[in-house]
Protein backbone atom coordinates (compact mmCIF):
# COMPACT_ATOMS: atom_id res chain seq x y z
CA UNK A 1 0.00 0.00 0.00
CA UNK A 2 2.94 2.51 0.73
CA UNK A 3 4.04 1.79 -3.28
CA UNK A 4 0.05 2.78 -4.22
CA UNK A 5 0.51 6.48 -2.57
CA UNK A 6 4.13 7.04 -3.84
CA UNK A 7 2.61 6.36 -7.70
CA UNK A 8 -0.15 8.59 -6.72
CA UNK A 9 2.17 11.41 -5.64
CA UNK A 10 4.01 11.15 -8.46
CA UNK A 11 1.26 11.37 -10.53
CA UNK A 12 0.61 15.31 -10.18
CA UNK A 13 4.03 16.45 -11.97
CA UNK A 14 3.12 13.80 -14.94
CA UNK A 15 -0.42 15.27 -15.41
CA UNK A 16 1.11 18.77 -15.61
CA UNK A 17 3.51 17.29 -17.57
CA UNK A 18 0.89 15.96 -20.30
CA UNK A 19 -0.74 19.40 -19.85
CA UNK A 20 2.28 20.91 -21.32
CA UNK A 21 2.68 18.09 -24.20
CA UNK A 22 -0.91 18.86 -25.20
CA UNK A 23 -0.50 22.58 -25.18
CA UNK A 24 3.09 21.47 -27.68
CA UNK A 25 0.65 19.33 -30.22
CA UNK A 26 -1.00 22.43 -31.94
CA UNK A 27 1.82 25.23 -32.11
CA UNK A 28 2.68 24.29 -35.65
CA UNK A 29 -0.63 24.78 -36.57
CA UNK A 30 -1.96 27.30 -34.79
CA UNK A 31 -0.95 30.79 -33.16
CA UNK A 32 -0.57 31.10 -29.76
CA UNK A 33 -3.95 32.57 -28.66
CA UNK A 34 -5.56 28.83 -30.20
CA UNK A 35 -3.32 27.13 -28.27
CA UNK A 36 -4.03 28.20 -24.48
CA UNK A 37 -7.74 27.57 -25.69
CA UNK A 38 -6.82 23.76 -26.26
CA UNK A 39 -4.95 23.61 -23.23
CA UNK A 40 -7.79 24.82 -20.79
CA UNK A 41 -9.84 22.42 -22.58
CA UNK A 42 -8.02 19.71 -21.99
CA UNK A 43 -7.34 19.82 -18.88
CA UNK A 44 -10.37 19.48 -16.76
CA UNK A 45 -12.61 16.80 -16.84
CA UNK A 46 -10.77 13.39 -18.15
CA UNK A 47 -7.73 14.27 -15.77
CA UNK A 48 -8.07 15.31 -12.81
CA UNK A 49 -11.30 12.68 -11.87
CA UNK A 50 -8.94 9.44 -12.64
CA UNK A 51 -6.34 11.40 -10.17
CA UNK A 52 -8.87 12.14 -7.12
CA UNK A 53 -10.34 9.07 -7.65
CA UNK A 54 -7.39 6.84 -6.93
CA UNK A 55 -6.33 8.94 -3.96
CA UNK A 56 -9.80 8.15 -2.42
CA UNK A 57 -9.48 4.86 -3.43
CA UNK A 58 -5.93 4.53 -1.54
CA UNK A 59 -7.04 6.50 1.78
CA UNK A 60 -9.82 4.34 1.96
CA UNK A 61 -7.88 1.42 1.93
CA UNK A 62 -5.49 2.54 4.14
CA UNK A 63 -7.55 4.31 6.71
CA UNK A 64 -9.49 0.70 8.77
CA UNK A 65 -5.74 -1.17 8.31
CA UNK A 66 -4.77 0.89 11.47
CA UNK A 67 -7.07 0.68 13.81
CA UNK A 68 -7.16 -2.81 13.49
CA UNK A 69 -2.95 -3.02 14.03
CA UNK A 70 -3.28 -1.08 17.63
CA UNK A 71 -5.51 -3.72 19.11
CA UNK A 72 -3.81 -7.08 17.74
CA UNK A 73 -0.86 -8.35 20.73
CA UNK A 74 1.44 -10.75 19.59
CA UNK A 75 1.14 -14.49 20.84
CA UNK A 76 2.72 -15.03 24.03
CA UNK A 77 2.48 -18.73 23.80
CA UNK A 78 1.59 -20.89 20.25
CA UNK A 79 -1.40 -22.81 20.55
CA UNK A 80 -3.57 -23.59 17.32
CA UNK A 81 -6.35 -21.07 16.71
CA UNK A 82 -9.77 -21.85 15.26
CA UNK A 83 -10.24 -20.89 11.74
CA UNK A 84 -13.81 -20.88 12.30
CA UNK A 85 -14.90 -16.72 11.56
CA UNK A 86 -17.63 -17.06 14.57
CA UNK A 87 -15.40 -17.68 16.74
CA UNK A 88 -12.85 -15.35 16.23
CA UNK A 89 -11.94 -12.66 19.04
CA UNK A 90 -13.30 -9.25 17.50
CA UNK A 91 -10.06 -7.73 17.18
CA UNK A 92 -8.92 -10.24 14.46
CA UNK A 93 -12.15 -10.81 12.55
CA UNK A 94 -12.51 -6.92 12.24
CA UNK A 95 -8.49 -7.49 10.32
CA UNK A 96 -10.18 -10.15 8.00
CA UNK A 97 -13.16 -8.34 7.04
CA UNK A 98 -10.68 -5.65 6.61
CA UNK A 99 -8.07 -8.07 4.54
CA UNK A 100 -10.91 -9.36 2.76
CA UNK A 101 -12.11 -5.49 1.28
CA UNK A 102 -8.85 -4.52 0.02
CA UNK A 103 -8.20 -7.94 -2.10
CA UNK A 104 -11.67 -7.51 -3.40
CA UNK A 105 -10.63 -4.16 -4.63
CA UNK A 106 -7.25 -5.83 -5.75
CA UNK A 107 -9.08 -8.00 -8.23
CA UNK A 108 -11.28 -6.02 -9.74
CA UNK A 109 -7.94 -3.86 -10.50
CA UNK A 110 -6.17 -6.69 -11.34
CA UNK A 111 -3.01 -5.88 -9.23
CA UNK A 112 -2.26 -9.76 -8.71
CA UNK A 113 -1.72 -9.60 -12.42
CA UNK A 114 2.08 -9.44 -12.79
CA UNK A 115 2.14 -6.82 -15.97
CA UNK A 116 4.79 -3.68 -16.77
CA UNK A 117 3.38 -0.36 -15.81
CA UNK A 118 0.36 1.25 -17.54
CA UNK A 119 0.77 2.06 -20.46
CA UNK A 120 -0.86 5.59 -21.04
CA UNK A 121 1.52 7.85 -19.29
CA UNK A 122 4.31 6.26 -21.04
CA UNK A 123 2.66 6.72 -24.58
CA UNK A 124 2.10 10.47 -23.65
CA UNK A 125 5.11 11.11 -22.74
CA UNK A 126 6.33 9.85 -26.16
CA UNK A 127 4.59 12.19 -27.61
CA UNK A 128 6.53 15.71 -27.06
CA UNK A 129 9.45 14.04 -29.27
CA UNK A 130 7.02 13.08 -32.34
CA UNK A 131 5.07 16.26 -31.95
CA UNK A 132 8.61 18.09 -32.75
CA UNK A 133 9.54 16.80 -35.33
CA UNK A 134 6.15 16.99 -36.76
CA UNK A 135 6.23 20.97 -35.87
CA UNK A 136 9.07 21.19 -37.81
CA UNK A 137 7.97 19.24 -41.19
CA UNK A 138 4.50 21.52 -40.38
CA UNK A 139 6.77 24.50 -40.34
CA UNK A 140 8.47 23.81 -43.42
CA UNK A 141 5.38 22.81 -45.39
CA UNK A 142 3.66 26.48 -44.27
CA UNK A 143 7.01 28.44 -45.53
CA UNK A 144 6.56 26.45 -48.65
CA UNK A 145 2.56 27.15 -48.66
CA UNK A 146 2.47 30.74 -48.12
CA UNK A 147 4.36 32.20 -51.17
CA UNK A 148 1.98 29.97 -53.41
CA UNK A 149 -1.09 31.08 -51.89
CA UNK A 150 0.58 34.76 -52.67
CA UNK A 151 1.22 33.70 -56.08
CA UNK A 152 -1.38 31.46 -56.90
CA UNK A 153 -4.54 33.57 -55.48
CA UNK A 154 -3.60 37.21 -57.13
CA UNK A 155 -3.18 36.36 -60.35
CA UNK A 156 -6.60 34.19 -60.04
CA UNK A 157 -8.60 36.96 -58.98
CA UNK A 158 -6.96 39.13 -61.81
CA UNK A 159 -7.56 37.06 -64.56
CA UNK A 160 -11.05 35.80 -63.34
CA UNK A 161 -12.60 39.10 -62.10
CA UNK A 162 -11.29 41.64 -64.62
CA UNK A 163 -14.06 44.13 -63.79
CA UNK A 164 -13.83 44.73 -60.52
CA UNK A 165 -12.15 47.92 -59.62
CA UNK A 166 -9.32 48.89 -58.04
CA UNK A 167 -10.90 49.26 -54.31
CA UNK A 168 -11.65 45.82 -54.22
CA UNK A 169 -8.32 44.32 -55.04
CA UNK A 170 -5.90 45.26 -51.75
CA UNK A 171 -7.98 42.89 -49.49
CA UNK A 172 -6.07 39.82 -50.77
CA UNK A 173 -2.74 41.83 -50.61
CA UNK A 174 -3.44 42.50 -46.98
CA UNK A 175 -4.59 38.68 -45.77
CA UNK A 176 -1.12 37.44 -47.15
CA UNK A 177 0.39 40.96 -45.04
CA UNK A 178 -1.73 39.68 -42.05
CA UNK A 179 -2.16 43.24 -41.08
CA UNK A 180 -5.86 43.63 -41.66
CA UNK A 181 -8.72 45.66 -39.26
CA UNK A 182 -11.01 43.70 -36.52
CA UNK A 183 -14.13 43.49 -38.80
CA UNK A 184 -11.70 42.66 -42.00
CA UNK A 185 -11.59 38.86 -41.40
CA UNK A 186 -15.60 38.39 -42.01
CA UNK A 187 -14.86 40.08 -45.47
CA UNK A 188 -12.02 37.85 -46.35
CA UNK A 189 -13.90 34.73 -45.26
CA UNK A 190 -16.72 35.60 -47.92
CA UNK A 191 -14.18 36.63 -50.38
CA UNK A 192 -12.42 33.44 -49.79
CA UNK A 193 -15.45 31.22 -50.32
CA UNK A 194 -15.98 33.01 -53.56
CA UNK A 195 -12.57 32.01 -54.88
CA UNK A 196 -13.54 28.40 -53.40
CA UNK A 197 -16.24 27.84 -55.53
CA UNK A 198 -13.98 28.92 -58.70
CA UNK A 199 -11.06 26.99 -58.07
CA UNK A 200 -12.55 23.43 -58.11
CA UNK A 201 -11.17 22.55 -61.22
CA UNK A 202 -7.67 23.46 -59.76
CA UNK A 203 -7.23 21.03 -57.20
CA UNK A 204 -8.08 20.44 -53.69
CA UNK A 205 -4.19 21.46 -52.15
CA UNK A 206 -4.83 25.37 -52.82
CA UNK A 207 -8.52 24.91 -50.87
CA UNK A 208 -6.59 23.26 -48.28
CA UNK A 209 -3.92 25.91 -47.84
CA UNK A 210 -6.66 28.55 -48.00
CA UNK A 211 -8.38 27.39 -45.21
CA UNK A 212 -5.60 26.98 -42.94
CA UNK A 213 -4.71 30.62 -43.34
CA UNK A 214 -8.65 31.23 -42.91
CA UNK A 215 -8.44 29.07 -39.50
CA UNK A 216 -5.22 31.18 -38.35
CA UNK A 217 -6.91 34.50 -38.89
CA UNK A 218 -10.32 34.02 -37.52
CA UNK A 219 -9.16 31.96 -34.55
CA UNK A 220 -8.58 34.76 -32.17
CA UNK A 221 -11.58 36.92 -32.58
CA UNK A 222 -13.91 33.63 -32.19
CA UNK A 223 -13.94 29.65 -31.95
CA UNK A 224 -16.11 28.81 -35.53
CA UNK A 225 -19.26 27.62 -34.72
CA UNK A 226 -19.52 24.14 -37.17
CA UNK A 227 -16.51 23.08 -34.96
CA UNK A 228 -17.91 20.73 -32.13
CA UNK A 229 -14.33 19.96 -30.67
CA UNK A 230 -14.03 24.01 -29.75
CA UNK A 231 -17.07 24.21 -27.67
CA UNK A 232 -16.68 25.68 -24.32
CA UNK A 233 -15.67 23.14 -21.49
CA UNK A 234 -18.99 23.23 -19.38
CA UNK A 235 -20.80 22.27 -23.07
CA UNK A 236 -21.76 19.01 -24.50
CA UNK A 237 -23.19 18.12 -27.76
CA UNK A 238 -24.34 14.97 -28.42
CA UNK A 239 -21.91 14.18 -30.85
CA UNK A 240 -19.10 14.59 -27.94
CA UNK A 241 -20.87 12.75 -25.33
CA UNK A 242 -21.38 9.79 -27.63
CA UNK A 243 -17.62 9.87 -28.56
CA UNK A 244 -16.86 9.64 -25.24
CA UNK A 245 -18.73 6.72 -24.47
CA UNK A 246 -16.94 4.95 -27.06
CA UNK A 247 -13.80 5.93 -25.97
CA UNK A 248 -14.43 4.63 -22.34
CA UNK A 249 -14.56 0.89 -22.77
CA UNK A 250 -16.28 -0.77 -19.85
CA UNK A 251 -14.24 -1.79 -16.49
CA UNK A 252 -12.95 -5.38 -16.85
CA UNK A 253 -14.24 -7.91 -14.60
CA UNK A 254 -12.79 -9.11 -11.35
CA UNK A 255 -9.46 -11.33 -11.99
CA UNK A 256 -9.81 -14.92 -10.60
CA UNK A 257 -6.54 -15.98 -8.40
CA UNK A 258 -6.43 -19.10 -6.98
CA UNK A 259 -3.58 -20.16 -4.12
CA UNK A 260 -3.24 -24.08 -2.85
CA UNK A 261 -6.15 -24.80 -5.04
CA UNK A 262 -8.34 -22.23 -3.63
CA UNK A 263 -10.05 -19.40 -5.42
CA UNK A 264 -9.55 -16.11 -3.29
CA UNK A 265 -12.90 -14.72 -1.58
CA UNK A 266 -14.79 -17.38 -3.69
CA UNK A 267 -15.82 -19.51 -0.12
CA UNK A 268 -15.25 -19.91 3.19
CA UNK A 269 -12.13 -21.68 2.28
CA UNK A 270 -10.75 -18.71 1.24
CA UNK A 271 -11.36 -17.38 4.89
CA UNK A 272 -8.65 -19.65 6.19
CA UNK A 273 -6.15 -19.10 3.52
CA UNK A 274 -6.21 -15.23 4.55
CA UNK A 275 -6.56 -16.12 8.09
CA UNK A 276 -3.18 -17.88 7.17
CA UNK A 277 -1.13 -15.15 5.83
CA UNK A 278 -2.83 -12.55 9.07
CA UNK A 279 -1.14 -14.97 11.63
CA UNK A 280 1.67 -14.70 9.66
CA UNK A 281 2.66 -11.11 10.25
CA UNK A 282 0.67 -10.70 13.46
CA UNK A 283 -2.85 -9.40 12.22
CA UNK A 284 -1.35 -6.55 10.57
CA UNK A 285 -3.20 -6.04 7.33
CA UNK A 286 -1.37 -4.20 5.53
CA UNK A 287 1.65 -6.56 5.70
CA UNK A 288 -0.54 -9.46 5.23
CA UNK A 289 -1.79 -8.08 1.76
CA UNK A 290 1.87 -6.92 0.41
CA UNK A 291 2.45 -10.82 1.35
CA UNK A 292 -0.27 -12.22 -0.24
CA UNK A 293 0.71 -10.51 -3.47
CA UNK A 294 4.05 -11.43 -3.14
CA UNK A 295 3.42 -15.08 -2.80
CA UNK A 296 1.19 -14.98 -6.10
CA UNK A 297 3.75 -13.51 -7.83
CA UNK A 298 6.31 -15.77 -6.42
CA UNK A 299 4.14 -18.48 -7.86
CA UNK A 300 3.17 -17.29 -11.04
CA UNK A 301 6.91 -16.77 -11.69
CA UNK A 302 8.29 -20.34 -10.39
CA UNK A 303 5.21 -22.21 -12.53
CA UNK A 304 3.73 -23.92 -9.52
CA UNK A 305 0.81 -24.97 -11.58
CA UNK A 306 3.19 -26.78 -14.14
CA UNK A 307 5.04 -27.87 -11.54
CA UNK A 308 2.32 -30.18 -10.09
CA UNK A 309 2.37 -31.79 -13.57
CA UNK A 310 6.03 -31.90 -14.24
CA UNK A 311 8.60 -35.11 -13.62
CA UNK A 312 11.22 -34.88 -12.27
CA UNK A 313 12.34 -38.31 -12.18
CA UNK A 314 13.55 -38.79 -8.72
CA UNK A 315 15.31 -41.66 -7.41
CA UNK A 316 14.05 -43.80 -4.44
CA UNK A 317 17.07 -42.71 -2.08
CA UNK A 318 15.60 -39.17 -2.64
CA UNK A 319 12.36 -40.15 -1.36
CA UNK A 320 13.41 -41.47 1.98
CA UNK A 321 14.79 -38.13 2.87
CA UNK A 322 11.54 -36.49 3.15
CA UNK A 323 8.04 -38.56 2.95
CA UNK A 324 4.54 -38.07 4.66
CA UNK A 325 3.81 -41.00 7.20
CA UNK A 326 0.65 -41.05 9.74
CA UNK A 327 -1.23 -38.80 11.91
CA UNK A 328 -0.56 -36.81 15.04
CA UNK A 329 -3.01 -37.29 17.74
CA UNK A 330 -5.10 -34.37 16.64
CA UNK A 331 -5.25 -35.29 12.89
CA UNK A 332 -1.99 -33.27 11.36
CA UNK A 333 -0.27 -35.25 8.98
CA UNK A 334 3.30 -35.65 9.64
CA UNK A 335 6.12 -35.15 7.59
CA UNK A 336 9.40 -36.26 8.39
CA UNK A 337 12.30 -35.19 6.58
CA UNK A 338 15.36 -37.23 7.14
CA UNK A 339 18.89 -35.32 6.96
CA UNK A 340 20.78 -38.09 7.95
CA UNK A 341 20.44 -40.04 4.53
CA UNK A 342 22.83 -37.44 3.17
CA UNK A 343 25.50 -39.62 4.51
CA UNK A 344 25.75 -41.42 1.43
CA UNK A 345 28.02 -39.74 -0.82
CA UNK A 346 26.40 -41.58 -4.18
CA UNK A 347 23.06 -39.95 -2.43
CA UNK A 348 24.58 -36.66 -1.94
CA UNK A 349 26.39 -36.52 -5.04
CA UNK A 350 23.22 -37.53 -7.23
CA UNK A 351 21.75 -34.26 -5.17
CA UNK A 352 23.72 -31.60 -4.87
CA UNK A 353 26.77 -32.20 -7.36
CA UNK A 354 25.91 -29.37 -9.52
CA UNK A 355 23.61 -26.46 -9.85
CA UNK A 356 21.37 -27.92 -11.61
CA UNK A 357 21.14 -31.12 -9.56
CA UNK A 358 20.47 -28.47 -6.52
CA UNK A 359 18.10 -27.21 -8.37
CA UNK A 360 16.09 -30.03 -9.70
CA UNK A 361 15.97 -31.68 -6.23
CA UNK A 362 14.63 -28.00 -4.71
CA UNK A 363 11.90 -28.28 -7.26
CA UNK A 364 10.73 -31.73 -6.12
CA UNK A 365 11.20 -30.21 -2.94
CA UNK A 366 8.51 -27.52 -3.62
CA UNK A 367 6.43 -30.26 -5.38
CA UNK A 368 6.12 -32.70 -2.88
CA UNK A 369 4.97 -30.35 -0.43
CA UNK A 370 2.39 -28.55 -3.08
CA UNK A 371 1.11 -31.91 -3.33
CA UNK A 372 0.73 -32.40 0.37
CA UNK A 373 -0.80 -28.93 0.69
CA UNK A 374 -3.62 -30.02 -2.10
CA UNK A 375 -4.65 -33.29 0.46
CA UNK A 376 -5.48 -30.99 3.56
CA UNK A 377 -8.43 -29.84 4.50
CA UNK A 378 -9.50 -26.03 4.30
CA UNK A 379 -12.85 -25.70 5.77
CA UNK A 380 -12.99 -23.88 8.98
CA UNK A 381 -13.29 -26.68 10.99
CA UNK A 382 -10.41 -28.68 8.82
CA UNK A 383 -7.02 -29.36 9.30
CA UNK A 384 -4.61 -27.62 7.02
CA UNK A 385 -1.09 -27.88 8.74
CA UNK A 386 1.20 -30.57 9.30
CA UNK A 387 3.84 -31.44 12.03
CA UNK A 388 7.35 -31.77 10.69
CA UNK A 389 9.25 -34.22 12.57
CA UNK A 390 13.27 -33.48 11.76
CA UNK A 391 15.64 -36.06 11.93
CA UNK A 392 19.44 -34.79 12.90
CA UNK A 393 21.10 -38.18 13.22
CA UNK A 394 23.89 -39.00 11.08
CA UNK A 395 23.50 -35.06 10.04
CA UNK A 396 26.61 -34.46 8.04
CA UNK A 397 26.23 -30.94 9.48
CA UNK A 398 26.85 -27.25 7.90
CA UNK A 399 30.05 -28.07 6.88
CA UNK A 400 28.92 -29.44 3.40
CA UNK A 401 28.91 -26.26 1.81
CA UNK A 402 26.36 -27.46 -1.22
CA UNK A 403 23.86 -29.09 1.42
CA UNK A 404 23.89 -25.72 3.28
CA UNK A 405 23.08 -23.69 0.37
CA UNK A 406 20.61 -25.85 -0.62
CA UNK A 407 19.08 -25.66 2.97
CA UNK A 408 19.12 -22.03 3.26
CA UNK A 409 17.56 -21.77 -0.08
CA UNK A 410 14.62 -23.93 0.75
CA UNK A 411 14.25 -22.21 4.21
CA UNK A 412 14.04 -19.44 2.37
CA UNK A 413 11.43 -20.17 0.07
CA UNK A 414 9.08 -21.78 2.70
CA UNK A 415 9.40 -18.94 5.46
CA UNK A 416 8.31 -16.69 2.57
CA UNK A 417 5.39 -18.67 0.51
CA UNK A 418 4.13 -21.07 2.70
CA UNK A 419 2.46 -19.19 5.69
CA UNK A 420 1.02 -20.87 8.94
CA UNK A 421 1.24 -24.35 7.84
CA UNK A 422 3.71 -26.48 10.53
CA UNK A 423 1.72 -27.32 13.38
CA UNK A 424 4.93 -28.10 15.53
CA UNK A 425 8.30 -28.66 14.70
CA UNK A 426 9.59 -31.64 16.22
CA UNK A 427 13.75 -31.94 16.17
CA UNK A 428 14.74 -35.51 17.32
CA UNK A 429 18.22 -36.83 17.73
CA UNK A 430 19.69 -33.30 17.96
CA UNK A 431 23.30 -32.71 18.40
CA UNK A 432 24.88 -30.29 21.08
CA UNK A 433 26.55 -28.36 18.74
CA UNK A 434 22.95 -27.74 16.80
CA UNK A 435 21.49 -26.66 20.34
CA UNK A 436 24.07 -24.17 20.43
CA UNK A 437 23.01 -22.91 16.98
CA UNK A 438 19.71 -22.36 17.94
CA UNK A 439 20.64 -20.24 21.12
CA UNK A 440 22.30 -17.93 18.93
CA UNK A 441 19.45 -17.19 16.45
CA UNK A 442 16.51 -18.06 18.56
CA UNK A 443 16.39 -14.07 19.21
CA UNK A 444 15.41 -13.38 15.68
CA UNK A 445 12.55 -15.57 15.72
CA UNK A 446 9.05 -14.41 16.88
CA UNK A 447 7.26 -15.69 20.30
CA UNK A 448 5.14 -17.64 17.82
CA UNK A 449 7.88 -19.05 15.65
CA UNK A 450 9.84 -20.41 18.71
CA UNK A 451 7.21 -22.17 20.63
CA UNK A 452 6.14 -24.58 17.76
CA UNK A 453 10.32 -25.69 18.10
CA UNK A 454 10.38 -29.09 20.33
CA UNK A 455 14.08 -30.79 20.67
CA UNK A 456 15.01 -34.03 22.05
CA UNK A 457 18.63 -35.73 21.97
CA UNK A 458 18.84 -38.99 20.58
CA UNK A 459 17.81 -40.83 24.16
CA UNK A 460 14.29 -38.75 24.45
CA UNK A 461 13.57 -38.77 20.68
CA UNK A 462 11.27 -41.38 21.05
CA UNK A 463 9.39 -40.64 24.27
CA UNK A 464 9.22 -37.28 22.57
CA UNK A 465 7.30 -38.09 19.76
CA UNK A 466 5.24 -40.40 21.50
CA UNK A 467 3.58 -36.80 23.44
CA UNK A 468 2.44 -35.86 19.74
CA UNK A 469 1.95 -38.82 17.91
CA UNK A 470 0.37 -42.54 19.08
CA UNK A 471 3.14 -45.16 18.28
CA UNK A 472 1.34 -47.09 15.83
CA UNK A 473 1.59 -44.05 13.91
CA UNK A 474 5.35 -43.70 14.28
CA UNK A 475 7.58 -45.15 12.04
CA UNK A 476 9.49 -48.52 13.41
CA UNK A 477 13.15 -46.60 12.65
CA UNK A 478 12.28 -43.75 15.47
CA UNK A 479 11.00 -46.24 18.16
CA UNK A 480 7.15 -47.15 17.09
CA UNK A 481 4.90 -50.00 15.75
CA UNK A 482 4.44 -48.64 12.17
CA UNK A 483 6.01 -50.40 9.34
CA UNK A 484 5.78 -51.23 5.41
CA UNK A 485 4.14 -54.27 4.03
CA UNK A 486 1.05 -56.57 5.39
CA UNK A 487 0.99 -56.85 9.35
CA UNK A 488 -0.99 -58.26 11.63
CA UNK A 489 -1.84 -54.88 12.79
CA UNK A 490 -2.14 -51.61 11.36
CA UNK A 491 -2.68 -47.87 12.09
CA UNK A 492 -6.27 -48.31 12.98
CA UNK A 493 -5.40 -51.44 16.01
CA UNK A 494 -4.64 -48.92 19.33
CA UNK A 495 -0.97 -49.54 20.88
CA UNK A 496 -0.60 -49.15 24.78
CA UNK A 497 2.31 -47.66 26.29
CA UNK A 498 3.45 -48.78 30.00
CA UNK A 499 6.90 -48.02 31.80
CA UNK A 500 9.74 -50.53 32.68
CA UNK A 501 11.15 -49.54 35.95
CA UNK A 502 14.79 -50.12 36.16
CA UNK A 503 16.28 -53.43 37.56
CA UNK A 504 12.75 -55.37 37.42
CA UNK A 505 10.29 -57.64 36.51
CA UNK A 506 7.13 -56.85 34.42
CA UNK A 507 4.68 -58.93 33.30
CA UNK A 508 1.56 -58.52 30.99
CA UNK A 509 -1.39 -60.89 30.64
CA UNK A 510 -4.11 -61.80 28.13
CA UNK A 511 -7.10 -63.81 29.64
CA UNK A 512 -8.30 -65.99 27.53
CA UNK A 513 -12.14 -68.04 27.99
CA UNK A 514 -12.71 -68.95 24.78
CA UNK A 515 -11.64 -71.11 21.76
CA UNK A 516 -9.56 -68.53 19.56
CA UNK A 517 -6.11 -67.77 18.09
CA UNK A 518 -4.54 -64.79 20.34
CA UNK A 519 -2.49 -62.45 18.06
CA UNK A 520 -0.22 -59.77 19.77
CA UNK A 521 3.17 -57.81 19.08
CA UNK A 522 5.36 -55.90 21.36
CA UNK A 523 8.35 -53.51 21.74
CA UNK A 524 10.40 -52.05 24.43
CA UNK A 525 12.19 -48.64 23.10
CA UNK A 526 15.64 -49.63 23.02
CA UNK A 527 15.32 -52.57 24.21
CA UNK A 528 18.43 -54.42 26.21
CA UNK A 529 15.65 -56.27 28.04
CA UNK A 530 14.96 -60.31 28.12
CA UNK A 531 11.55 -61.12 27.13
CA UNK A 532 9.84 -64.43 27.09
CA UNK A 533 6.22 -65.61 26.53
CA UNK A 534 3.85 -68.30 28.39
CA UNK A 535 0.62 -70.02 28.29
CA UNK A 536 -1.06 -71.16 31.68
CA UNK A 537 -4.55 -72.79 31.76
CA UNK A 538 -7.02 -71.80 34.38
CA UNK A 539 -7.69 -75.47 35.23
CA UNK A 540 -5.17 -76.42 38.63
CA UNK A 541 -4.37 -79.77 36.66
CA UNK A 542 -3.30 -77.99 33.62
CA UNK A 543 0.23 -77.42 31.84
CA UNK A 544 1.85 -74.24 31.19
CA UNK A 545 2.77 -74.20 28.03
CA UNK A 546 5.81 -72.02 26.67
CA UNK A 547 5.16 -69.92 23.38
CA UNK A 548 8.53 -67.86 23.32
CA UNK A 549 11.11 -68.93 25.58
CA UNK A 550 12.77 -65.49 27.64
CA UNK A 551 15.75 -64.36 25.79
CA UNK A 552 17.94 -60.79 26.61
CA UNK A 553 16.98 -58.52 22.95
CA UNK A 554 19.38 -56.22 21.74
CA UNK A 555 18.89 -52.48 20.09
CA UNK A 556 19.95 -53.82 16.93
CA UNK A 557 17.45 -56.92 16.98
CA UNK A 558 14.08 -57.34 15.65
CA UNK A 559 12.46 -54.18 16.73
CA UNK A 560 8.84 -55.58 16.78
CA UNK A 561 7.63 -59.02 18.27
CA UNK A 562 5.22 -60.63 16.23
CA UNK A 563 3.89 -63.93 18.28
CA UNK A 564 0.53 -66.00 18.03
CA UNK A 565 -0.94 -68.68 19.94
CA UNK A 566 -3.96 -71.45 19.45
CA UNK A 567 -5.76 -71.41 22.74
CA UNK A 568 -8.75 -74.83 23.19
CA UNK A 569 -9.13 -74.19 27.01
CA UNK A 570 -9.65 -71.24 29.48
CA UNK A 571 -6.33 -69.25 30.65
CA UNK A 572 -4.12 -66.70 30.05
CA UNK A 573 -1.50 -65.71 27.89
CA UNK A 574 1.54 -63.97 29.91
CA UNK A 575 4.30 -61.58 28.29
CA UNK A 576 7.35 -61.02 30.83
CA UNK A 577 9.94 -58.34 30.67
CA UNK A 578 13.05 -58.25 32.33
CA UNK A 579 14.57 -55.12 32.78
CA UNK A 580 17.78 -55.20 34.46
CA UNK A 581 19.06 -51.54 33.66
CA UNK A 582 19.32 -48.37 35.64
CA UNK A 583 17.41 -47.10 33.45
CA UNK A 584 13.89 -47.29 33.00
CA UNK A 585 12.17 -48.09 29.55
CA UNK A 586 9.04 -47.49 27.69
CA UNK A 587 7.06 -50.56 26.18
CA UNK A 588 4.75 -50.93 23.74
CA UNK A 589 1.96 -53.89 23.09
CA UNK A 590 -0.96 -54.35 21.27
CA UNK A 591 -3.16 -57.71 20.70
CA UNK A 592 -6.11 -59.12 19.58
CA UNK A 593 -8.44 -62.50 18.97
CA UNK A 594 -9.04 -64.27 15.46
CA UNK A 595 -11.86 -66.78 15.51
CA UNK A 596 -10.05 -70.17 15.25
CA UNK A 597 -11.77 -74.19 14.66
CA UNK A 598 -9.31 -76.55 16.48
CA UNK A 599 -12.04 -78.94 15.86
Amino acid sequence: MAEETKNTAAEAPATTAEVAVVSDVPEAEKPEAATTTVCKESTPEPEVPEKSAAVEQVSESLKPTGEGEEKIEESASFKEETNVVGELPDPQKKALDELKVIVQEALNKHEFTVLPPPPPPAKEEDKPVLDDKEKEKEKEIEKESKPEEKCEVAPEAAAEEPAKPESEVPPPSDECKSSTPAPEPSETETNVEKVIEKVDEDGAKTVEAIEETIVAVSAPPAPPTEDPATSPPGETTPATAAEEEKATPPPPAPEEVSIWGIPLLADERSDVILLKFLRARDFKVKEAFAMLKSVVCWRKEFGIEGLLEEELGVGEDQEKVVYMHGFDKEGHPVCYNAYGEFQNKELYDNTFGDEEKRTKFLRWRIQFLEKSIRNLDFSPDGICTFVQVNDFKNFPGLFKRELRQATNQAFQILQDNYPEFAAKQVMINVPWWYLAFYKMISPFFTQRTKSKFVFAGPSKSAETLFKYIAPEQVPVQYGGLSREGEQEFTTADPAIEEIIKPTSKHTIEFPISETCQKVWEVRVVGWEVCYGAEFVPSAEDGYTVIIQKSRKIGPSDEPVICNSFKIGEPGKVVLTFDNQTSKKKKLLYRSKIKPSDLA
